[in-house]
């Protein structure tokens, strides 16, 4: 049996040895996508076994440099983090698989490095019991994405580019400033320490201030109405396995950031709850409204990245544990089935030429199981049973009625039926109207060149038909979860009674 440092430091050792061994075989295309999926499967083993080990409700703390909390760096995994670890390896395996034979990144030596950098930026964010470490995971994230971002270097990827960092610099800033406030008022940056502090500041106007200034900063990052310009700007210019990767991905740490934050360290007043409520609300409308709106498969995706991230924040707004534990389970549900989108896109672009439309069709005969393939995720992300994403939506439901918020239960009703409206315009197009006339060309490659995407495809549907089919066992975790996220006390205790490590 590991010990807790080892199984804590491992799931961040695995994606930065991937990203040293990818950055010396960069001269060596096929060594390097070898060494890639190889530091992804054992990133994998390292997430499950992170998660058998807090499963049964056992919160893991280590600290390192033998200083004990809170003055040392914390590392802390319970039910929520080593869900979002696992689920991250998750996606780091199939991103890799897909790419084995995607012609999008090969001939680019620098994928690889800055993705690898990437799955150590965004499992660092999950990991850490430090509040300006993570602001540091926000920043190697952040780096590694802005790379990816402008890898082909076009003129459309340097100018969606610009506009993704420009915003994220600015609200990366704003969290600085707050984290430096924080310490001024508490003296500490530890999370479970600032979890005992934070309540005995006597000011209450300057705990709701950074209260507001942390919301602010993760909003951005989660691309929460009216922050989300960025995301729709920038998304579709990327290529099909980083486009997946960031959709899957990085707007979750904003999410998560805010779950943490406000069940750990701030309290949602009244007056705060009534405010990620209706930026909630907001989201979501906006979103699937401009999903509605497009005919680019990348865009459509894009603004419905935005209105899922809706869903989740209803679950802070709420603030019960049902609530909770719908958020938990939403966030894992639209990482696989948003990803699966992206991917399944990417394989109709290079079928039929284009992500147009108008410009597409007759793929259910031309290619028939990326047509089924496509049905599982997206009816799942409309929310329809049995797929995962009926049993995430009810649990958002569920509990906005319990609490009486009408108007939360009813965007969410309703913005589920403008979704099913725009996955059925890609099936409609893409699928079933015939082929447009003339075609574009389609990409170059016989049917073994698709072997490792439906690979990658199929296995991301698998795990949503899983939890659609059998959902008891992933809403008892959620629900295991989101009581964790409540009763703070045990997250605490873990952290600041745990052994400073030695191993």
């Amino acid at each position: 049996m590991m010990s807790s440092h080892a199984l804590l430091t491992i799931p961040i050792a695995a994606p930065l040895a991937g990203l040293a061994l990818t950055t010396l075989l960069w001269r060596t295309a096929h060594l390097q996508r070898l060494a890639s999926l190889v530091s992804s499967f054992v990133f994998l083993l390292s997430a499950i076994a992170l998660l058998s080990a807090t499963i049964d409700g056992t919160i893991l703390a280590t600290q390192f440099g033998s200083w004990e909390a809170p003055f040392g760096i914390s590392f802390v995994a319970d039910n929520l983090t080593s869900a979002m670890v696992l689920i991250t390896a998750i996606m780091a395996v199939v991103i890799a698989v897909y790419q084995l034979t995607d012609p999008e990144e090969h001939g680019r030596p620098m994928f690889h490095p800055l993705y690898h950098g990437l799955l150590l930026g965004v499992t660092g964010a999950f990991m850490t019991g430090d509040i300006f470490n993570m602001y540091v995971w926000f920043e190697i994230m952040l780096i590694s994405s802005f790379g990816l971002l402008v890898l082909g270097g076009t003129k459309e990827q340097l100018d969606a580019g610009v506009k993704y960092v420009m915003l994220n610099l600015v609200m990366t800033t704003i969290f600085l400033v707050a984290v430096a406030f924080l310490y001024g008022a508490t003296g500490t940056l530890n999370m479970a320490d600032l979890a005992n502090r934070v309540p005995t500041i006597e000011n209450t106007g300057l705990v709701g201030a950074l209260a507001v200034l942390f919301l602010l900063a993760f909003a951005s990052k989660a691309a929460l109405f009216p922050l989300f310009f960025w995301l729709p700007a920038s998304y579709h210019t990327a290529s099909t396995p980083v486009l997946a990767i960031f959709a899957a991905l990085l707007t979750k740490v904003g999410v998560y950031a805010i779950v943490r934050c406000f069940t750990l360290i701030f309290p949602v007043t009244e007056g705060l709850a009534i405010i990620i409520g209706i930026i909630a609300a907001l989201t979501m409308i906006t979103g699937v409204l401009g999903a509605a709106s497009h005919f680019d498969i990348r865009k459509i995706l894009s603004f419905h990245v935005i209105s899922q991230i809706g869903y989740m924040l209803v679950g802070v707004a709420i603030a019960t544990p049902l609530a909770l534990a719908g958020s938990v389970l939403y966030i894992v549900h639209h990482i696989i089935v948003k990803a699966n989108l992206f991917l399944i896109g990417g394989v109709i672009r290079r079928k039929s030429g284009s992500y147009q439309l108008k410009q597409i069709g007759g793929l259910h005969r031309t290619a028939p199981f990326l047509a089924i393939m496509f049905c599982i995720p997206a009816l799942s992300l409309a929310g329809l049973p049995p797929l995962s994403g009926f049993w995430a939506k009810y649990l958002v439901v569920k509990p906005s009625l319990d609490a009486g918020s009408w108007y939360l239960a009813a965007t969410a009703l309703i913005v589920g039926v403008l979704t099913l409206y725009s996955m059925l315009k890609i099936w409609n197009e893409a699928f079933w109207k015939a082929p447009a006339t003339p075609a574009p060309a389609p990409a170059p490659g016989s049917n073994s060149s698709f072997a490792a995407q439906y690979v990658a495809i199929a296995a991301l549907s698998a795990i949503t038909l899983c939890i659609g089919l059998n959902p008891e066992p992933f809403v008892v975790f959620s629900v295991d979860a989101a009581g964790q996220l409540t009763n703070r006390s045990h997250y605490i205790n873990a952290v600041l009674e745990s052994p400073y490590a030695r191993d």
